[in-house]
């Protein structure tokens, strides 16, 4: 009973229209804990918060959503924490605006377990898809957590590289805790809050707002010991994660990409900026000083190329090209290429992109230098 009336005060103090993040972190340096802040009364909060404010928290008690984020709370694996309880992540204790509280489903002990954000773009090639899952995955294999966003492209990847070893996976998200966004990630974000979690500083019920989404980004990158940014265009949401953990103290890394892809523009603009250019996972694990190699074995070729398709991969090079293009350099026919991309796409040694281009993908992209 005492709990749920301490959570009650937490969730009132939060919950109350008009009362900030700045103006709550104000109250409770003043007074303590939330029920500290109410039982002091109005006219000792309004000396702290000025008589607007003061009003505002009394005069309007959200009762409503306070029992609507209780009866969340007793459900299976959903949890309320709060910033007096010790599964609070304490990384977030570091940046300058941690929330009061967050909403969690799923694993409450990764909370507090080290933590590397991978994130990146929405619409990625699949040469990032791939670098997403498998740097991950070694990642995860070393011990690290995988922090990110949920979103559609490298976000999704990251997560899913993470639960492919077996290794915990945080997704923060921009909506309320009860919503999935986007609605083709729901079977991610299912596996997620089954063997990873999700976590949400946003009411219940709270629905995809634009503003919402850079808040978010101080979380996964103030949660993590570093950010991994693994394409991204040059205004890409990306690049303000990775401004946030510089500005919060964080590592950023970046992989760098072909010189003709927009999607690596965004990686280049950071690695001249100073951020840490990533070849291997090694790199970010000896610039985190993490004790742990990763574990990973490098997953065998699908096959092995047949003598033309191993000069038509080195014709091919890493950078997108067209099926004219390639027959220019080999001297071969288009409808002979056609089936040759064919066998290779099978393979899963290239992949085809828009506009009837082709791209060469590699074959062991996270090999750590041991």
């Amino acid at each position: 009973m005492a709990e749920t009336i301490a959570l009650s005060a937490w969730l009132r103090l939060t919950l109350t229209p008009g009362i900030g993040g700045e103006t709550q972190r104000k109250l409770l340096a003043a007074f303590g804990l939330p029920e500290a802040v109410f039982a002091s009364g109005r006219t000792a909060v309004r000396g702290i918060i000025g008589d607007k404010a003061a009003s505002l928290l009394y005069d309007n008690i959200n009762q409503a959503a306070i029992e609507k984020a209780l009866d969340w709370s007793q459900g299976s694996g959903q949890h309320i924490v709060t910033l007096a309880d010790p599964e609070y992540p304490q990384a977030l204790l570091e940046i300058p605006d941690p929330p009061s509280l967050v909403y969690v489903r799923g694993r409450i002990d990764l909370l507090n377990r080290p933590a590397l954000a991978i994130v990146g773009s929405r619409n990625p090639t699949p040469q990032g898809i791939q670098n997403a899952e498998r740097f991950a995955a070694a990642f995860a294999d070393a011990g690290l957590v995988i922090a990110s966003g949920l979103a559609l492209g490298i976000d999704g990847a990251a997560h899913r590289g993470a639960l492919s070893a077996s290794g915990g996976t945080v997704a923060f998200i921009g909506t309320g805790i009860d919503r999935i966004y986007p609605a083709r990630n729901r079977e991610l974000a299912l596996e997620i809050g089954d063997q990873g979690a999700i976590v949400s500083e946003l009411p219940i019920g709270t629905p995809v707002s634009a503003f919402n989404f850079p808040r978010r980004n101080r979380l996964i990158s103030g949660f993590s010991r570093g950010v991994l940014i693994v394409e991204a265009a040059v205004e890409s949401g990306s690049l303000i994660t990775a401004r946030l953990a510089a500005e919060q103290g964080r590592e950023v890394f970046a992989i760098p990409g072909s010189i003709h892809s927009p999607q690596s523009r965004g990686c280049h603009k950071l690695i001249k900026q100073g951020a840490k250019l990533v070849e291997t996972a090694q790199d970010v694990l000896e610039e985190l000083r993490w004790p742990h190699s990763p574990q990973t074995a490098v997953p065998e070729s699908a096959g092995c190329a047949a003598p033309a398709d191993s000069e038509l991969l080195v014709a091919m090079s890493y950078d997108p090209c067209s099926v004219d293009e390639l027959a220019t350099r080999c001297g071969l026919t288009a409808g002979s290429l056609s089936v040759m991309l064919l066998h290779l796409e099978l393979e899963g040694r290239v992949a085809s992109l828009p506009g009837g281009r082709y791209q060469r993908l590699p074959e062991h992209p996270v090999c750590a230098q041991q």
